[in-house]
């Protein structure tokens, strides 16, 4: 193999590697991260109570200094807990809900958590922020900045094979060797395969990454008809989700609420007093002019304390939607499952504007299924599994995941 040739070779292996490299540093960045999210977030935040305790100073409270319980407690919450009485404890003061075990999380993968829990904890509060009511900001995907720098790599290596080429021409001449004139770039075979396959590699994975996407909306939030904060509802105020959604634990669906639902308190509440809400891009709303505007819909006279006009609906802007060819019971995850709101909606309770928190792909409900244990006692919906209630009994297993009752079959969801 001549010189060029191997000098090519190993170039282009050079740029892989530290593309590789790269990318590789900033995944295990982001995996405490990435594995917080997917996984604990929607019951628990870093600084403050939600559906379990805060996680900032976890390992200096009760057993969980020694890692080895830790592990134990997040694999099977259920079996330590009658080991523990810590563990125990912790279950009654949160009302006797039961964390979910993850019995798929390595211990590396719990590590990261950890990790990136403390290196939260450790940040200053950000001042700017004090008393505005926003809503966590999109997590940023950097993909596309990873491409274009391995293209800027890529060529990078081929102007500098290109100058060592060059170079070697005038090396040549000066020693009196005679070579032929060097191939041009653009009828170089070794330099357009490179570029060809590089060209093929980078398309490939965007239209990948593109057509897996499709349709999804994830960290979709729309401008709404009505600014209508969930932080100030839900959250300050602890307007329950039911009296709004009234559907969201019996029904299919979980409705969108009518106007009336809405004038059952604003009839009374015609000006808005609490803390300032701001949005995203740092602009102010005013939270009275929200409320004229909700008068408007329901054709509301709030001076007349009547109604003089004829109302009519909302167009509110759907932002949960799945294909026409999924089915999808809300009741059944929400009475039957147990599940709480933040699992799938993330902490809607502290968001202004709501957007979509989860993918909601095929993927990211089977891994729910199959890490999500079913809540058996004193749920009449198992009743069916008299199998999975001996066993449990007599301790031949400690829980059941929805995957063990078929919540991975095709036709659960499509049929």
């Amino acid at each position: 193999m001549n010189q060029p040739k191997l000098l090519l070779r190993k170039s282009v292996t050079l740029c892989l590697v530290l593309v590789s490299l790269l990318i590789t540093e900033k995944l295990f960045a982001q995996d405490g991260k990435a594995l917080f999210q997917a996984n604990c977030a929607s019951c628990h935040a870093v600084g403050k109570k939600l559906t379990g305790p805060a996680l900032a100073g976890v390992e200096g409270r009760g057993p969980w200094s020694d890692r080895k319980k830790l592990y134990a407690w997040i694999h099977n919450p259920a079996g330590f807990a009658k080991t523990e009485p810590y563990a125990a404890n912790l279950i009654k003061e949160f009302g006797g809900v039961l964390m979910t075990g993850f019995p798929g999380l390595a211990e590396a993968e719990i590590d990261a958590i950890v990790t990136y829990i403390n290196a939260e904890a450790n940040k200053p509060a950000p001042g700017a922020t004090t008393g505005a009511v926003t809503a966590e900001a999109p997590a940023e995907d950097n993909s596309l900045l990873f491409g274009i720098l391995a293209m800027v790599l890529a060529i990078v290596t081929l102007i500098l094979l290109q100058i060592n080429s060059n170079l070697k021409k005038l090396t040549d001449e000066k020693e009196g060797v005679v070579r032929g004139e060097p191939i041009p770039f653009w009828r170089n075979k070794a330099y357009m395969s490179t570029l060809t396959i590089l060209f093929f590699i980078v398309a490939g994975y965007f239209f990948a990454q593109g057509a897996i996407g499709l349709g999804r909306q994830t960290n979709y939030q729309p401008e709404q008809p009505i600014y209508y904060s969930h932080k100030v509802h839900a959250g300050i105020n602890q307007v329950n989700c039911l009296y709004c959604h009234g559907g969201a634990m019996e029904g299919k669906h979980a409705n969108i609420p009518s106007v009336n639902v809405c004038m059952n308190c604003h009839m009374a509440i015609n000006e808005y007093k609490g803390e300032k809400i701001v949005k995203e891009d740092g602009s102010e709303v005013n939270g009275t002019a929200e409320i004229q505007k909700l008068y408007k819909y329901a054709g509301w006279d709030p001076a007349a304390n009547k109604y003089t006009g004829e109302g009519k609906p909302i167009e509110w802007i759907k932002i949960h939607s799945l294909p026409d060819h999924v089915y999808f019971n809300h009741s059944q995850h929400t009475k039957a499952g147990g599940v709480q709101c933040q699992t799938c909606h993330g902490e809607i309770q502290n968001m202004g504007e709501v957007y979509q928190f989860s993918n909601l792909s095929m993927g990211w409900c089977i891994n729910c299924h199959r890490e999500t244990n079913v809540k058996f006692q004193e749920n009449g919906f198992y009743s069916m599994y008299e199998k999975f209630h001996n066993d449990i009994k007599n301790g031949k297993m400690d829980s059941v995941t929805v995957e063990k009752i078929g919540g991975t079959e095709c036709q659960k969801c499509h049929y």
